[in-house]
Order: structure tokens, then C-alpha cells, then sequence
């Protein structure tokens, strides 16, 4: 079918490959013009405001939770415990200064945040235990005792 399309760029004789590569090239800083360097949707237009980040890790006694909350009040961190949903909310409050200096980039994020996670197993929720230091909230969450792992043999027949 190639053979078939005649196909000149760029005033010499070109296959039908080089062009569509070169055609992409050209769309492609298009859109980088147009959109920016960061591409079409960057990952702070999906976030918008603070999202923080954390680990779920789980032992045979505990299951551990540590949210990264940089710049956050300690005091203002709610924590609840649902059945097997934890919810850490509260808000990141931006620093504003008045002064004449000009912004050039901002690459931190503000706002208030709401982190649901559904977790691997029922919790003994009065030996829960809580802790926030250098910026990380770090949850304890014993398990309740028909949720710890009982090992058993399954005979295949």
C-alpha cells in the first residue's frame, strides 16, 4: 500500500515512515507550545490542593499507618476509625506574607485534605495509638483478636 502513495517532504523524496515521524514531531511541540512543557494534563491539575501520601504496612499483631503531613498543625488532624475505614483529615493552611516580592513558581500545595482507606482487617480501636513527629503521622492499629491470622490446612482432594 506504501508503494502506492506518492509522498514528498520537504521538497525531496521521503517514505511515508520519515513523514508520519516527522508529522508527530510537529504535533507534539504543538501541543508543547500550546499546553506547556509539563504536558496536557500535569499531575497538579488532579490534585489540586494538599493530597498527603502514606504507607499501609501490616505484622501479625498491628497494622501501621504513617501519612506524610509536612506543614501541617498537628492539633488540626482528625483521625476515625469506622469499622475498617480510617479517615485522617484537616487542612494545610498556606504562609502568606505581605511583601513586594514576586512569585515565580509555586510547587507546594495548600488546602484542606480528606484520606479514606479501607483497611485489611477489623481493629481493637482501645489500644489504637497515635503519634506525629517531623511531619508524619504515624497510626498503631492492633488487631482485634478474631481478625489476627490463624494458619490452617486445607486439604486438596
Amino acid at each position: 500500500m506504501r508503494s502506492l502513495i506518492p509522498w514528498k517532504w520537504g521538497g525531496s523524496q521521503s517514505s511515508p515512515d520519515n513523514a508520519m515521524i516527522e508529522f508527530k514531531k510537529e504535533v507534539d511541540d504543538l501541543f508543547s507550545k500550546f499546553f506547556g512543557s509539563e504536558g496536557w494534563l500535569p499531575t497538579s491539575y488532579f490534585s489540586r490542593g494538599f493530597n498527603p501520601a502514606l504507607d499501609i504496612s501490616e505484622t501479625d499483631e498491628d497494622i501501621v499507618v504513617k501519612v506524610e503531613l509536612p506543614g501541617v498543625d498537628p492539633k488540626g488532624i482528625e483521625v476515625n476509625l469506622a469499622g475498617t475505614t480510617l479517615t485522617v483529615k484537616g487542612e494545610k493552611k498556606e504562609e502568606r506574607e505581605e511583601n513586594t516580592e514576586s512569585m515565580h513558581r509555586i510547587e507546594r500545595s495548600y488546602g484542606s485534605f480528606l484520606r479514606s482507606i479501607t483497611l485489611p482487617c477489623e481493629v481493637n480501636e482501645e489500644k489504637t495509638e497515635a503519634t506525629f513527629k517531623d511531619g508524619v503521622l504515624n497510626l498503631k492499629l492492633p488487631k482485634s483478636e478474631p481478625s489476627k491470622k490463624n494458619s490452617i490446612k486445607i486439604d486438596v482432594k
